[in-house]
């Protein structure tokens, strides 16, 4: 069976965890965390590209029956092309097979304040890199809809409750 999942996604410090986690507690669902924060925080020096392919693999398994997730490997690849040039070929090829999941994105807009912490690196490309991600959702085709203003949470339970009924 195709269940629906609902991916909450953009750019660094656009609002992805307070969302998963306010949409999690409104609905009653439980969200799979972004990995690569749980991996990060283990590793003991810089982060590279072999690093962010056992992320990919990592992330993927949080998916597993979950339905709502806090990001996906669509961030991996961005993340992977912007600050390396090139992204590994089995987080293409996984993308690529997402496409026939019922998938729905929620894009947080950049339109918040920018609050650092250790693994965030661009506190200033947010804008460029939120419409990488537009762009990337509009080429593989998936519904979404962006997140913006002062009612973020309650626009975005407005959007998804018809979608959530058939979870």
């Amino acid at each position: 069976m195709n269940l629906l999942k609902i991916i909450v996604t953009g750019p660094e410090s656009s609002g992805k965890t307070t969302l998963c986690n306010g949409l999690s507690k409104h609905f009653n669902l439980p969200f799979s965390k972004e990995y690569a924060r749980e991996y990060l925080n283990t590793l003991k020096r810089d982060y590279n590209p072999d690093d962010l392919l056992k992320i990919a693999k990592g992330q993927l398994k949080t998916e597993n029956g979950l339905q709502l997730l806090d990001t996906d490997l669509i961030t991996l690849k961005i993340w992977s092309e912007y600050k390396y040039g090139s992204c590994d070929k089995w987080i293409l090829t996984q993308i690529e097979k997402q496409k026939s999941e019922k998938r729905f994105y929620l894009l947080c807009s950049p339109d918040i304040a920018w609050q650092a912490d250790k693994q965030r690196e661009n506190p200033n490309n947010r804008e460029e890199l939120f419409e990488i991600y537009k762009q990337e959702l509009d080429d593989l085709g998936h519904k979404y809809f962006i997140v913006e203003g002062e009612n973020r949470m309650e626009n975005s339970i407005l959007k998804i409750s018809p979608l959530i009924s058939i979870i």
